[in-house]
């Protein structure tokens, strides 16, 4: 199983690749959703990695993409800035997978 980074910086991406990890730098919504497309055909890749900034341009199709897909698994990470609401995503996380608002 392999990891694949999509990335709205390049910093991200060549920390990514130092351990390891592909990926790609997008700075727009139809090129992150056409990096996306790609990654689910590849069979190999298991975790598919957004930085926060990316994963906000194409919110609502990655949304789709958790509720709809086993495999892989989508997730997000703070970039070199730190994130932008840590607390907020948690809350929003628990909300989403069990439905309770804290």
């Amino acid at each position: 199983m392999k990891m694949y980074l999509i990335s709205d910086n390049i910093d991200t991406q060549i920390g990514m690749r130092l351990a390891g990890i592909d990926g790609c730098v997008v700075h727009d919504s139809e090129s992150i959703t056409r990096e996306i497309k790609k990654a689910i055909a590849n069979s190999d890749i298991g975790i598919l990695i957004f930085t926060e900034k990316a994963a906000a341009m194409v919110s609502d199709y990655l949304n789709h993409l958790k509720l709809t897909l086993h495999n892989p698994l989508v997730i997000e990470i703070p970039d070199r800035h730190g994130s932008r609401d840590i607390a907020g995503s948690i809350n929003r996380m628990v909300q989403e997978s069990i439905g309770l608002k804290l």
